[in-house]
């Protein structure tokens, strides 16, 4: 019953901050056909930046430096290989059996060779990853991304990929643990690692960037339309000098400041 209450108050968090999102941003002026909320989501992001300065950073800049890259390599790996059994049904769902048999077959080799997937052992066997969520499964089958979004505490999305949340959240097996104590603990853990990770890449947005806020859209938008485009499009894209085809309307402005796409974190997922 507990379990069942806090679904349903995530559910409605994210019913009522797309209501607030629409209804703050019906009455702008010409707003920007890619980023209609651009009002609104930059207050999301200025408040996501400052629980970021408070809190996420201080403790993700402790725990890189006071925790061995050892054991940060084997944090990230662990919950790596956790998402690869969602990203095999993600696969699946698209039609992608390779994807899908190389993801089952990670988590299989890692949890048995690699300690619980601690380490990477498939990576090693050269078993390529493959990071799918329910947002590249609904694009892959033509639903539109729509507006930008950036949601509270999470950060950028886009309305695609935030009606996906509560799937996702349902295929994450963290989620599934019975005790509260378990699942929060990993959710924390987890958030900080990647935080942890992301330290260096932060640090150059914010001294590169004229304006933060567009770069991160920019940079975001370009990465999901990349991770949703099917195999022609990447044949045609290939064809085309690394050109990425049109989605969803999404296509860049010269004068967007800073528009650069974002590159994919490592296979491995290891802390540097």
């Amino acid at each position: 019953m507990k379990a069942m209450t806090t679904r349903s108050s995530r559910r409605a968090a994210i019913a009522l901050f797309a209501l607030a999102a629409l209804s703050g941003c019906a009455s702008l002026p010409g707003p920007n056909p890619r980023d209609p909320l651009e009002p609104y989501n930059r207050k999301a992001q200025e408040f996501n930046d400052d629980v970021d300065a408070i809190v996420l950073k201080p403790v993700a800049t402790m725990y890189r430096e006071k925790v061995p890259p050892i054991v940060r390599t084997g944090v990230a790996n662990f919950f790596g290989n956790l998402q690869d059994v969602w990203s095999a049904v993600n696969s699946l769902l698209q039609f992608r059996m390779q994807d899908a048999e190389e993801s089952l077959a990670r988590f299989q080799i890692n949890s048995i060779a690699g300690l619980g997937g601690i380490m990477d052992v498939a990576s090693d066997l050269n078993i390529d990853k493959h990071k799918e969520d329910f947002g590249q499964t609904l694009g892959r089958w033509g639903v539109p991304a729509g507006p930008y979004v950036v949601i509270p505490f999470l950060g950028p999305s886009t309305l695609r990929d935030a009606a996906a949340l509560p799937v996702d959240w349902q295929g994450d097996l963290i989620w599934r643990m019975p005790h509260t104590d378990e699942r929060t603990s990993l959710y924390a853990l987890r958030t900080v690692d990647r935080r942890a990770n992301l330290l260096r890449v932060g640090n150059l947005v914010e001294g590169a960037a004229l304006d933060k806020y567009s770069f991160t859209r920019d940079a975001y938008l370009q990465r999901r339309q990349a991770e949703v485009l099917d195999y022609k499009d990447k044949d045609k894209q290939s064809e085309t000098g690394g050109e990425i085809p049109k989605e969803d309307g999404y296509e860049p402005k010269p004068e967007d400041d800073g528009a650069a796409p974002a590159a994919r974190q490592p296979a491995s997922g290891a802390a540097r």
